[in-house]
């Protein structure tokens, strides 16, 4: 259900007094503190310092700076247009990330922006191999959150008591009419894969949307049990106790309460037996 722990695994990370800091507002944390810093550089004069943040395929692989597969997304420009999306970006980080947190658990969830981190760079820098690219922000990453949350959770409510899976086709029908008018075939790839590691992700968790072609799929690419001989068990006669008397007291209980139908063979077997001995005993 949305807005309650479905995860044994979610715990906050700390606690600020009564007010629980986990994993999803500290990396909100961190991206502020980053488009703070960003601000100042560029305040003093030392914006070109950025350079050595963002996302460059020739510089990763002419100079191995492979740290540019992770920074690029802590990079934030303090241009007006620039701040009021990372505002929204962090939004829906903080929202909608933590629900996504909730759901899947702290050590899923640190997967989750992992990936959604680092395999677009790593696209981008196998592409560099037949053209240079580049990538700084985190639109698609964050973007890619909110993502996950509606494949949890499609038919929530916002805006107008407008679903949240509308929300998104249109948000991403925007997103990918613009990158198409400007043919920025790199921010559209970044994009899409960002949404379907999210959309699979949740999947492979055993959420989201009930896919039929997916759950055949997921079905034939898992290992196949192996098959096990199983030995033929051999019956054994039972072993019935030295102590007849003692045995048949409670098989006589029985009867007074529930008759002689109720007995079993083995009970009958030993009742007849215990009736032989004490036969013998009286010849």
């Amino acid at each position: 259900m949305f807005g309650v722990t479905t995860s044994d695994d979610y715990r906050p990370v700390t606690w600020m007094g009564r007010f629980p800091v986990d994993v999803t507002t500290i990396l909100v944390g961190v991206h502020v503190a980053c488009a703070i810093l960003t601000a100042f550089l560029f305040a003093i004069g030392y914006a070109s310092a950025l350079n050595y943040a963002m996302f460059d395929s020739a510089q990763v692989w002419l100079h191995g700076q492979v740290w540019r597969q992770i920074t690029y997304a802590f990079i934030h420009p303090p241009s007006g247009y620039a701040l009021l999306w990372f505002a929204i970006e962090m939004y829906m980080l903080f929202f909608f990330g933590r629900e996504v947190e909730r759901f899947l658990g702290r050590r899923a969830y640190i997967w989750l922006y992992a990936i959604l981190l680092i395999v677009p760079a790593l696209i981008l820098t196998l592409w560099g191999l037949t053209m240079r690219t580049g990538l700084a922000g985190s639109g698609a990453l964050h973007f890619a959150i909110f993502a996950a949350f509606v494949t949890l959770y499609p038919n929530v409510q916002f805006f107008l008591r407008i679903p949240a899976k509308w929300i998104f086709a249109i948000l991403a029908a925007i997103a990918t009419l613009s990158t198409l008018a400007a043919r920025d075939w790199q921010t559209l790839v970044v994009l899409w894969t960002s949404v379907a590691i999210a959309f699979i992700f949740i999947e492979l968790r055993g959420a989201g949307p009930e896919l039929n072609w997916f759950n055949s799929l997921k079905a034939r690419l898992q290992p196949k049990p192996k098959l096990h001989v199983v030995q033929k068990s051999t019956t054994r006669r039972t072993v019935e106790p030295d102590d007849v008397y003692a045995s048949v007291d409670p098989i006589l209980d029985k009867i007074s309460k529930s008759g002689m139908g109720s007995l079993t063979e083995s009970e009958k077997r030993l009742l007849d037996r215990a009736r032989n001995r004490l036969l013998k005993k009286s010849d």
